[in-house]
């Protein structure tokens, strides 16, 4: 099924038809992608109570059209939630959660109880309606906080962005079916939907050319997925035949398999966007400075003398040119599923049982992990962040520690755990079938330690040249040929203390890559006895 070879000595794995390069299902994806985006500009010429009857409807057909009998799964999801709500606001957030997350395990398990498995759109429209009713019982219970306190202070709340009213269970069915993003996202806070129902003239928003500024790549990325995907399919990764190739032919894949699945979603969440941004979703003033996912951060009111520029900051999913070529972990989940993040910021991160950093980091993961599925891949692939994340500030701590505040104002640090290859890891623990192949995949980190090793040795070293001719430059000017004597012998006496210094740093980049190693291998020693038990 998979012959033929290339110049590179690596195997040509394409499929014998090319029309499956493209499932049914993302072809049903990209139908309901593209019919969005013209529907959305409609939207701007229906009022606010005909928007979201009209919403609504179109949103719930979307949803028993796809989800078929399964649409009744985030039906009890939503009824759960908003008798939550008017039972107990003041345990809402704690109480929605429990309810959603607890029913998102009964509903990957369904099977156990003799149900029909659900579809891949129900899985996708219950995942979003999760986030959205954690995030409303947090509203709601701000917003009872906060009138609380207006009625004892007699003085106006100062909460940005938060409601005006409880909101209903019609308002609630309307905002979880609301067809905007009800697949693929993105996410946004009930506060968002209510700003879009009542803007005063939503024609006089910006529409065409955001929207056309979002999709002018999507071509782009749409053609790279399928041209990449042809030749390098995920399906070949499930096979046994994958686990007898060479290292490089499994490193290269793996590079390709990744690139195939940022293709795919930056295609998805650019279109995406585009249909919340031809609705008129997420447009607020640029002074009001929004977070994807949040909304606005500051209070912000129309100036009648001066033209608006207005932004789509508060439904933007995905940064496709940082994500790409950021340098840290860290930066890198910033910039990938952006609403999402924000979700997992502001409503598990601080709630995390732990005070570390590092161990707040793997509590979010852990359960953005199970919030993506239950398989075992899913918890090694998010579980892999936080180890990067840790062993990457400790790298950068202590190299700067050493070099001491002058020298690390010139120095930018390369990811000592490089940043793509970190992600990279996620592609192949989607499922349980790649889980069991992640442990082979691991030792590709160890490739570019020693990469990293050399890049960050030059850096160091540049910094310091760089800095020397700089002081040297300065004391030329202003001390004369007196000064430049001095200068000659500081130099020669900070010559030998580069050469230790550099010494030094040979040993302690050594210790701190034995560390790293160490952390991968132990990952790779943990996930060797979990598969031996899987087995």
């Amino acid at each position: 099924m998979y012959p033929g070879g290339n110049c590179l000595g690596l195997k040509s794995v394409t499929w014998k038809d090319r029309s499956e390069a493209m499932s049914p299902d993302e072809l049903v994806y990209l139908g309901i992608l593209a019919a969005t985006i013209p529907v959305g500009f409609l939207f701007r010429y229906l009022s606010p109570p005909v928007k979201q009857g009209a919403s609504l409807l179109l949103g719930l057909s979307i949803a028993i059209a796809t989800c078929h009998i399964h649409t009744l799964h985030s039906l009890v999801t939503v009824i759960g939630t908003w008798i939550i709500i008017k039972s107990s606001w003041r345990h809402a957030p704690a109480l929605s959660l429990s309810w959603t997350f607890l029913y998102l395990l009964f509903f990957r398990l369904v099977t156990w109880f003799g149900l029909p498995p659900p579809t891949p759109f129900a899985n996708a429209v219950q995942l979003l309606l999760t986030l959205k009713m954690v995030s409303l019982a947090n509203e709601v219970q701000s917003f009872h906080t906060e009138k609380k306190k207006e009625v004892s202070s007699f003085a106006k709340s100062p909460v940005i962005g938060g409601l005006s009213q409880e909101p209903s269970l019609y308002d609630i069915l309307s905002y979880s079916y609301c067809y905007i993003g009800i697949m693929t996202g993105p996410f946004f806070r009930f506060q968002t939907y209510i700003d879009w129902l009542r803007q005063p003239s939503p024609q006089a928003l910006p529409g065409w050319v955001p929207c056309l500024q979002r999709l002018k790549l999507v071509p782009v990325y749409g053609a790279l997925f399928l041209a990449v995907n042809s030749f390098f399919p995920l399906a070949y990764v499930r096979t046994p035949e994958f686990l007898d190739e060479n290292f490089f032919f499994r490193l290269v894949y793996m590079i390709a398999v990744f690139f195939v699945f940022r293709m795919r979603f930056f295609a998805a969440w650019c279109g995406a966007e585009a249909g919340c941004i031809s609705a008129g979703l997420g447009c607020y003033p640029e002074k009001a400075l929004s977070k994807p996912g949040g909304g606005p951060t500051v209070n912000y009111s129309p100036d009648p003398a001066s033209e608006e520029k207005y932004d789509f900051r508060t439904i933007q999913n995905i940064d496709c040119y940082n994500t790409d070529f950021c340098v840290k972990v860290r930066h890198g989940m910033r910039y990938w599923n952006m609403t999402v993040q924000w979700w997992l910021h502001h409503y598990i991160y601080p709630n995390s049982p732990f005070k570390s950093y590092t161990l707040r980091a793997g509590w979010t993961m852990f359960i953005s992990a199970y919030w993506h599925g239950i398989h075992a891949g899913y918890y090694l692939s998010f579980l892999t962040i936080p180890l990067c994340i840790a062993a990457e500030s400790a790298m950068e701590a202590s190299v700067r520690a050493k070099l001491g505040p002058p020298r690390a104002e010139h120095l930018r640090l390369d990811s000592l755990v490089l940043e793509d290859e970190g992600l990279r890891l996620h592609v192949h623990g989607l499922r349980a079938a790649e889980g069991l192949r992640h442990h082979q995949l691991l030792d590709v980190h160890l490739l570019h330690h020693a990469r990293h090793r050399r890049l960050l040795h030059r850096r160091w070293q540049g910094a310091g040249w760089e800095k020397g001719r700089e002081e040297r430059g300065e004391g030329g000017e202003k001390r004369g040929s007196e000064g430049r004597k001095c200068e000659r012998g500081k130099n020669r006496l900070n010559g030998g203390r580069e050469k230790n210094f550099l010494g030094d740093m040979r040993g302690k980049l050594i210790q701190d890559q034995n560390t790293t190693t160490f952390i991968f291998l132990a990952t790779n020693f943990l996930w060797e006895n979990v598969r031996v038990q899987l087995d």
